[in-house]
């Protein structure tokens, strides 16, 4: 389990190495600091569990700090010590976010039991609001927002939600095709049955033939035992086939006969088993044009087109970026017992005029980034990094430091993945808390 970290703020050199001595053979970091300023820049730099706090500083007193420390990460307990204590004093540093009020000379044995009972509050505040986080997040909405867009494609959802007929669900990368596919099992008549999905593009034929149908014993090489199918786990529920337009196109006539006939076969079987469930497809191809090129069966794509739900690209409504940006940011903060995380005006000004290529998908990225990378709950533009608009094509130079180099070289997988930081991380070969690292480093040297 992690030590908790202390900052402790006195500009009594011999204080300090009494506590300090005494907390660190009982569990804890400390951190030290002398005055208004450093405590400003250790709790910014070492995010502490517990802040300690001296009242009189060469430079200030700790009412002056308080609302500094609390506008930095208002979570965080501040515990105020001092040498002449009185009841206005103590309802002063109360109102200004203290969460304790402590006169010396002080037992350190007291100390302890104040910091360990407000670290343990503090975990369990961070607690309940992951809790609250998970149980958000299983009430799924693809309409957030408030845009004419957004709202046909909920009318248009609302009114085909309760039939059996196959959806096809299209629009770009990231704009959030699988949460309207789970929102229509979960409002819909089936929503007690599984919903079950297979990413098209991710198999080759013959997995994608094996994960969709199942197999018997001895059906190939490696097949030792048999196996149950999709089909058969999502019966009587919904089957998601996310990126159809990838789906082999020597599998695609048995998906045409699941759906005519609601009968299949195994791999190895020479038996037909019937299946009942409703298909929701969704890609981010022109089906029609895959059909004219023999990608995709013409049979096929009449069949599941019965009912076409388009997702508007974030770019197409980007008056419902501000609510996306504020929900994922709530969602953010309550994962990590933050709290809520603000943007500041020119922040929400830059996501409203970007273009999104990524859509929701690279929104979230660039908020989730924004909010690991910074101290501060308010997030400003200098935050956000829109990898998407670097130049892909752009010479590196020759007169470059090894350090620039590598900055830029980061910056492009970045750009290229999307934003997406785990993904970057494996395309360089380096872990994703070394990226967070760079990335961290760079940006406080403004880089």
């Amino acid at each position: 389990m992690t030590r908790t970290r202390i900052l402790l703020v006195d500009d009594e050199p011999g204080v300090r190495l009494g506590m300090k001595g005494y907390l660190t053979q009982h569990g804890f970091d400390v951190d030290e600091a002398t005055s208004v300023a450093e405590a400003q820049e250790g709790f910014r730099t070492h995010r502490p569990d517990v802040a300690v706090i001296d009242y009189r500083l060469p430079d200030g007193t700790a009412l002056e700090l308080l609302p500094r420390l609390k506008e930095l990460d208002a979570a965080v307990p501040l515990v105020v010590l001092t040498g002449h204590g009185s009841i206005e004093l103590a309802v002063q540093a109360v109102k200004e976010g203290a969460e304790q009020f402590l006169t010396k000379p002080l037992e350190l044995a007291v100390l302890k039991v104040v910091l360990e009972r407000l670290v343990a509050q503090r975990r369990e505040r961070q607690r309940l609001l992951a809790d609250r986080s998970r149980t958000a997040r299983t009430q799924v909405d693809p309409f957030l927002g408030n845009s004419p867009a957004i709202r046909a494609l909920r009318d248009e959802a609302e009114r085909v939600r309760d039939s059996d007929s196959p959806v096809l669900v299209t629009g770009e990368t990231g704009s959030g095709k699988s949460v309207l596919a789970r929102w229509l099992h979960e409002g819909g008549p089936r929503k007690e049955a599984p919903f079950v999905d297979l990413n098209c593009a991710a198999l080759s034929k013959d997995l994608l033939d094996s994960e969709l149908f199942g197999h018997e014993k001895g059906a190939f090489t490696s097949a030792v035992a048999a196996k149950q199918g999709l089909l058969e786990v999502a019966d009587r529920g919904t089957l998601f086939l996310d990126e159809i337009g990838d789906m082999d196109v020597a599998v695609q006539p048995k998906l045409l006969k699941v759906l005519e006939e609601k009968r299949f076969r195994r791999l190895g079987d020479v038996k037909d088993r019937r299946v009942d469930v409703r298909l929701v497809a969704a890609t981010h191809q022109d089906l029609q044009v895959a059909a004219r090129e023999k990608r995709f069966r013409n049979d096929l794509y009449f069949r599941i087109s019965t009912l076409i739900l388009h997702v508007p690209a974030l770019r197409e409504r980007a008056e419902d970026v501000p609510v996306l940006a504020r929900h994922f940011l709530a969602e953010m903060g309550a994962q990590r017992g933050r709290g809520q995380v603000e943007l500041e005006p020119d922040a929400e000004r830059a996501l409203m005029t970007y273009s999104w290529p990524g859509n929701i998908r690279e929104l979230r990225n660039v908020l989730e980034r924004a909010v690991l990378l910074s101290g501060s709950p308010r997030l400003s533009r200098s935050a956000l990094r829109f990898e998407s608009l670097l130049p892909a094509e752009e010479p590196l130079g020759e007169d470059l430091t090894l350090e620039e180099l590598e900055h830029r070289h980061i910056d492009r997988v970045l750009a290229r993945e999307g934003g997406h930081v785990e993904r970057a991380a494996a395309k360089l070969g380096i872990s994703r808390s070394s990226l967070y690292a760079k990335l961290k480093g760079w940006q406080h040297k403004g880089g």
